[in-house]
């Protein structure tokens, strides 16, 4: 090391990791993510020269005052409380890329281009990638990165810390900037999302660079994924060697292992003569479909297929096995939001993990929880998941937030959406408003990342027919992988749609008394509603009513509850619904009621022989009717009934209000001309089409994600060429704007955040082992003991609103799990009821229940 000086990075207890050992570890890690998409001397650099700064005098004094080896009287004291975060050690490893490649010859837009790609990686990791572009209320837009890469020497320190840097981070960092190497492969990767783009343009005629800027920002942000996760890995693995064993590092089983598992599930199902029905054939023709399809090149597909027609083996299997043919990495399943997750990925376990492989716990990972948060430090930095697993379960919101979200801790992950199977589920739900930003992440990461991508519905959402100068999907045709859409849904037909909806609406007792006469009838009957206020009262109404009925079962499920009190009553429903199919009987000894939000519509395998629904958009009410007649067995066809509550609140649910009207639209064609749709079918392929055609053409200048003040734009826009702030710019300063990437990334991360309305997670007492989990996280010290706690704390933990957050604070109804762990716990279990869940008002108390 220079001059046998010690520059430290990090201590642990006595163990200490210099500068240069952090240094020459986050690189080793960066260029191995950033291998994945040819950029390893560009990861290899950013990592190498990102905490540079740390080798100035300032730091290292900072460092040793926090660590008390500086007398707080002495002159080189700096005090770690007032300091913190404010002795800059990031600018000097960008301005050292800056000047080096900036004094080639020649200078021209493709150097400085790549300069300023890689100093923003630098100059970011610690507060997540920084406006090019900034404005604020008070001051006029500014040219924020070169004020930040022309910092003074005084604050950035760069000459003193190139003075004291070790020589072997210094010559290597030299090779890599002379070396022509790591300005092509840059310039390539550039150059390639440029010829995507003019064929894009040529095609659809478009006139502007938008898109092309874009896919530039989302490069930038995967190799900024790189470095960050480098970064934390390095440093939670200095400070807890005992948890860094445990990291599987993409050391996997071996993916063929893993499809002989699949395989002898399915060939057991099929070989079980009870299966042998006429949905369960369909199943299995589409099954076979997905596998023999699994061979294609890699690109983005579609899998329409009917709810209940078998997606989630079906895609497994196509993702296991093309993951095998293309040696990819893994599979990543994306949910929608309101969906439950764990009884998807419950499956996938039985079957990837099964007892005494010696692979429990290893193959699917479950992400989809919000208890950790975005300030990382020592202790919480091993808490955040990184999908550092073969197969990853998470939710739209998470998948989002690591391509457009604010900070670092979701940005890590984006590199680990490359070389991969990407799985959307239901991706009707997709929010309407991330359209636009979600057709252009998934255009880079097929044609940039190596990913293939499989869309997973009953109701394909039309992504490729929307306005391709803002970003659409590149689908082609022949990527729908069932043959024939239409007759498939014929076949599998197993309900009769009906349109109860009247002048003056529903009331809720209504409703209630419609479901008892259902399930009087059909033997079980499932009401959806589009709010948990109706959900409450229409299950209290049927309660009331059936309360002295021997042998009747009602049950509701909202959000409210966790998943694992959701996942009790599931599992209880569904034995008295297989017990009701199996007798035929339909007598009062097997009748079963839900009410439930929309939660039920996505991934929850239940078979009801009737379904009522409050209408909503016409995929939710085919979503609904999946679990209608699901696997064919009943007696009688299923019945869907669509109706319209009069006292449902739904003004301030959009996405409702519009799907509501839409569907209206669309009965009202069917009841004109019911022979034009698919044979008389209300949820068929053609009335699917012609209700996405309204919908996307009613709702597209939503598509762009806007944001009012201060911003007054579009997200699209500030990731994009951000036009608006650029003429700003020149107007104010009477000249041209001299940088090459102009977004504005953390004003948008900021607003896709606000905008959002971020849940928070509160862990609750829900039956003996929530309470002991609860008990043993605010005992937890060890972070490698946090993270396993954690991660089975995602059963018991209920997502919340900002504004329900603070009634249950001036309640004095939850409390931190410890001093300086930011997650939070209910204390008052009288505000957590075994029939509704987390509520702000007070309930039976929880001691009184268990499972139900």
């Amino acid at each position: 090391m220079s001059c046998d000086i010690f520059y430290l990075a990090h201590q642990q207890g006595e163990r200490k990791q210099s500068v240069e050992e952090h240094l020459q570890g986050v690189a080793k890690l960066a260029k191995q993510f950033a291998e994945k998409v040819g950029l390893v001397n560009a990861g290899e650099l950013i990592g190498l020269l990102h905490d540079l700064g740390k080798y100035s005098q300032d730091f290292q004094d900072y460092l040793r005052s926090a660590l008390d080896e500086i007398d707080p009287d002495a002159d080189e004291y700096k005090d770690p409380k007032h300091f913190k975060g404010k002795i800059d050690h990031s600018t000097a490893g960008a301005q050292f890329i800056w000047t080096s490649l900036m004094q080639r010859e020649p200078v021209d837009e493709k150097t400085q281009a790549i300069a300023q790609l890689l100093a923003l990686c630098i100059v970011s990791h610690h507060s997540g990638l920084i406006d090019c572009l900034e404005e604020t209320e008070r001051e006029p837009v500014k040219d924020k990165f070169s004020q930040r890469i022309s910092k003074s020497e005084e604050k950035a320190h760069l000459q003193e810390a190139l003075s004291k840097v070790d020589a072997s981070i210094k010559n290597r960092a030299n090779d890599l900037l002379g070396n022509s190497t790591l300005i092509d492969e840059v310039f390539n990767k550039i150059k390639t999302i440029n010829k995507h783009f003019k064929s894009l343009k040529k095609r659809h005629s478009i006139k502007n660079q938008d898109i092309y800027h874009f896919q530039q920002g989302l490069l930038l942000r995967f190799l900024f994924s790189c470095l960050i996760d480098a970064d934390r890995i390095d440093t939670a693995d200095f400070e807890n060697p005992h948890a860094a064993k445990k990291r599987a590092n993409g050391r996997y089983q071996h993916f063929s292992i893993l499809i002989e598992r699949l395989e002898n599930k399915l060939f057991n199902l099929s070989a079980n003569a009870e299966a042998n029905t006429e949905v369960n054939q369909h199943r299995k023709y589409i099954s076979d479909i997905c596998l023999q399809r699994s061979k294609d090149e890699q690109g983005i597909f579609t899998l329409s297929v009917p709810t209940g027609g078998g997606k989630t083996l079906a895609s497994l299997r196509f993702a296991l096995q093309h993951v095998e043919k293309h040696t990819l990495e893994r599979i990543i399943y994306i949910i929608p939001f309101t969906s439950i997750i764990d009884q998807n990925a419950e499956e996938t376990r039985k079957i990837l993990e099964p007892i005494g492989s010696g692979d429990e716990g290893k193959v699917v990972l479950e992400h989809h929880s919000n208890l950790t948060p975005e300030l990382q430090t020592w202790k919480t930095k091993i808490l955040s998941e990184n999908w550092d697993a073969p197969v990853v379960y998470t939710t739209m919101v998470q998948f989002l937030e690591t391509l457009f979200g604010a900070g670092t801790r979701g940005a890590r992950r984006m590199h680990q959406l490359a070389n991969t199977v990407l799985i959307f589920d239901e991706i009707q739900t997709l929010p309407i408003n991330c359209v636009h930003l979600f057709n252009n992440a998934i255009n880079f990461l097929v044609d940039h990342c190596g990913s293939t991508v499989l869309l997973c519905t009953a109701t394909q959402p039309l992504l490729d027919r929307v306005d391709p100068s803002k970003g659409h999907l590149a689908l082609k045709k022949t990527n729908e992988l069932i043959p024939d859409v239409k007759r498939l849904y014929q076949d599998l037909r197993r309900v009769v749609v009906n349109n109860l909806c009247k002048t003056e609406g529903w009331s809720y007792t209504q409703i209630a008394a419609l479901a008892i006469s259902e399930m009087q009838d059909l033997g079980s009957c499932l009401v959806i509603v589009n709010t948990k206020d109706a959900a409450k009262q229409i299950f209290q109404y049927c309660q009331s009513q059936l309360a002295s009925v021997q042998g009747v079962m009602v049950f509701h499920l909202s959000t409210s509850m966790c998943p694992a009190h959701r996942k009790a009553k599931l599992t209880a429903m569904k034995e008295l619904l297989k017990s009701e199919l199996e007798n035929n009987k339909y007598n009062q000894k097997s009748s079963i009621i839900c009410i439930s939000t929309q939660l039920i519509e996505a991934g929850v395998d239940v078979d009801f022989g009737a379904v009522i629904r409050s209408i909503a958009g016409l995929d939710s009410i085919a979503q609904a009717a999946g679990r209608c007649n699901r696997n064919g067995k009943r007696e009688k066809i299923g019945r869907v009934s669509i109706v319209n509550p009069n006292e449902e609140k739904t003004s301030s649910l959009a996405d409702i209000v519009e799907g509501k009207k839409i569907t209206q639209r669309i009965l009202d064609e069917y009841k004109s001309d019911p022979l034009s749709f698919d044979n008389e079918n209300i949820i068929g392929v053609t009335a699917m089409e012609q209700y996405f055609d309204y919908y996307f053409f009613k709702r597209q200048s939503e598509m762009l994600y806007s944001v009012s003040e201060p911003y007054n734009d579009n997200l699209f826009n500030l990731l994009s060429s951000n036009m608006n702030k650029v003429d700003n710019y020149e107007r104010v300063n009477n000249k041209s704007l001299n940088i090459y990437l102009k977004q504005s990334f953390m004003a948008a991360a900021k607003a896709f955040k606000a905008i959002d309305t971020p849940t928070r997670g509160v862990l609750v007492p829900y039956n003996e082992r929530g309470q002991e989990i609860i008990t043993a996280l605010c005992a937890a010290y060890e972070p490698d003991k946090q993270y396993a706690l954690l991660k089975e704390a995602q059963q018991y933990t209920v997502n919340v609103f900002p504004i329900e957050l603070k009634k249950l604070n001036d309640l004095e109804a939850v409390h931190f799990i410890q001093d300086d762990v930011d997650i939070l716990y209910l204390i008052k279990p009288q505000y957590y009821s075994k029939d509704f869940g987390l509520s702000t008002t007070t309930t039976e108390s929880f001691s009184n229940f268990q499972m139900m």
